[in-house]
């Protein structure tokens, strides 16, 4: 018979454990994951760049001990993190993967400068399921954005732009929405609906043509005027009319697809969380893979 095998031979009696949960659902956590953080003293969950669910936040929980909520405050400024990390053994559970958000790479950074020793468990990420869950080729992705909430009088119009530089490119864009429209990140999360999203592309397109529209010079440099040339050429197109794949609660049992238009998103409920694809030009591989989700 076969010597039984420990997942976790090299733990450390103290240090900072970065433990990726996955999309949604313990089943999803892998086995060494949940090992770890079972074997932490210290479990605190990490609720500002995402969230689980709470059925199965409570289910992990009678699986591998208690675990405390965190939000951005204690994550940007690590302090009683640190503290605890440098007598025991703490494990800061993420959704998704730990290092998809530079919050968490800049907080190993920091442990590792503190003297603390710092050990990644990965999980599997929102942009590893999307891609293949919806058929669109996962190398003709271009960069990832994230659609804000409007904070005020400021519009950020930085996601339309990497949008529309993306699609100029011939490649798709995954858009992440953001979940707490008070920008501050420590609490009264509120994970944006369809026509949040909408209402809030709204606000870019306007915002941008204005911005656009002052332009009346010609740009300093070639760079600058390409760039000019793109978002107006991306803003000539009808709104309403881009075509958008809306996803929701991916990786879990109520993961949804829809292929619709940016103006059809007002009409739709989404899920408990929710991003979007907009598509560049597709192969005819990839349209017969969106055709499946398009709404009659």
């Amino acid at each position: 018979m076969a010597e039984k095998m420990t997942v976790l031979e090299n733990l450390p009696e103290t240090g900072l454990l970065l433990i990726g949960m996955g999309p949604g659902t313990v089943a999803g956590m892998t086995i060494e994951a949940r090992e770890a953080a079972k074997a932490a003293s210290h479990r605190r969950y990490e609720a500002y760049t995402a969230l689980w669910p709470e059925d199965e936040l409570a289910l992990l929980e009678e699986n591998i001990g208690e675990i405390k909520r965190i939000m951005r405050p204690e994550v940007e400024n690590p302090d009683e993190l640190f503290a605890l990390a440098k007598t025991s053994l703490v494990a800061l559970l993420v959704v998704g993967d730990p290092l998809q958000a530079t919050t968490h790479v800049d907080l190993q950074l920091q442990a590792i400068e503190n003297g603390i020793d710092c050990h990644v468990f990965h999980g599997v990420s929102i942009t590893t399921i999307v891609t293949g869950a919806v058929g669109l080729s996962n190398y003709r992705f271009g960069r990832q954005t994230t659609l804000t909430y409007p904070y005020g009088d400021w519009i950020a119009t930085s996601p339309l732009e990497m949008i529309a530089v993306n699609k100029f490119r011939g490649l798709h864009s995954l858009v992440l929405f953001d979940l707490d429209p008070t920008g501050q990140g420590t609490g009264d999360q509120r994970p944006m609906k369809p026509n949040d999203a909408k209402r809030s592309m709204d606000l870019m397109w306007s915002t941008l043509d204005e911005r656009l529209k002052q332009f009346t010079t010609p740009p300093e440099s070639t760079l600058i005027a390409v760039q000019e040339a793109t978002f107006k050429a991306f803003l000539l197109q009808e709104m309403d009319e881009l075509p958008v794949v809306l996803c929701s609660d991916m990786g879990t049992r109520e993961q949804n697809i829809v292929f619709t238009t940016l103006g059809g998103l007002e009409t739709l409920e989404g899920g408990r969380l929710n991003c979007l694809i907009v598509p560049a030009w597709t192969s005819e591989v990839e349209d017969k893979a969106l055709l499946r989700w398009k709404l009659e």
